[in-house]
């Protein structure tokens, strides 16, 4: 039986903030950092694409971020250190400058802002699979022991390219990392969502045991901080298609 398709879309819906009640609000005194079970929010999501039709994750790089996105409804939250460098106003990509240690970033900024005051929301961890300061599987334990709900992998070596990507392939440092790291997380029944740009890196990740297939297609567009350049429309619907189908061969 084919998977069902899961798309995740990084928007923060604005103008039913005010309708809609958030725990988040209701529990801030009780200790958060809990983790909510893989099977669980993998219930939740189909029962919310049955009554929606689609569902919503949103990137928090701040306590309040993650408040107004629980407000808004959001399905899951993605403690990503690109999120934390556009809260400093920076580009996403300065997440693959050495500008910072990626994990660190997300570790301290999850268990300090996030986790301390949501509780309803699954929140993944943005997991640089490539850290050579890491050992992969204590740390995806560690990331479990203090209450992240699942993991993504980011930022991904996917969208780098070139010279320097294959200079980086040679010293070690490739995307199947990164399908280790979602395959250990699966292990460890870690819900997982898989930044993919291809249709091969789609069928290596669905193997791997990725709950949620993600076509990455690059930098948004607007605002102070979006792209200037990127894909059509129609691009973006002909490769998320290849993604999608070879995802669903497996």
């Amino acid at each position: 039986m084919k998977k069902k398709r899961l798309a995740v879309d990084f928007t923060v819906r604005y103008g039913t903030i005010k309708s809609i009640k958030s725990r988040a609000f209701y529990n801030k005194r009780l200790p958060g950092g809990k983790m909510i079970p893989r099977n669980e929010i993998l219930k939740r999501l189909r029962a919310q694409i049955n009554v929606n039709g689609h569902i919503i994750g949103t990137v928090a790089g701040s306590g309040m971020t993650a408040r107004y996105s629980a407000m808004g409804g959001a399905d899951l939250l993605l403690a990503l250190s690109a999120g934390k460098f556009r809260i400093m106003g920076r580009s996403s990509f300065s997440s693959y400058l050495c500008y910072g240690d990626s994990n660190t970033i997300v570790m301290d900024m999850g268990c300090n802002e996030l986790l301390p005051i949501i509780r309803d929301t699954p929140v993944l961890f943005g997991l640089f699979a490539s850290d050579p300061m890491i050992h992969l599987y204590d740390y995806l334990q560690k990331i479990r022991e203090n209450g992240f709900s699942g993991v993504v992998n980011y930022p991904t070596l996917s969208l780098i390219d070139g010279i320097f990507g294959e200079a980086l392939s040679e010293e070690g440092n490739t995307y199947e990392k990164e399908v280790e790291a979602i395959k250990l997380a699966h292990f460890l029944d870690l819900f997982t969502i898989a930044f993919v740009v291809n249709a091969e890196q789609a069928r290596a990740m669905t193997l791997a045991g990725a709950d949620v297939i993600c076509a990455h297609l690059g930098l948004t567009k607007g605002g102070f901080l979006g792209a200037k350049k990127y894909i059509s429309i129609n691009d973006a619907r002909k490769i998320s298609d290849e993604i999608f189908n070879a995802s669903d061969e497996i």
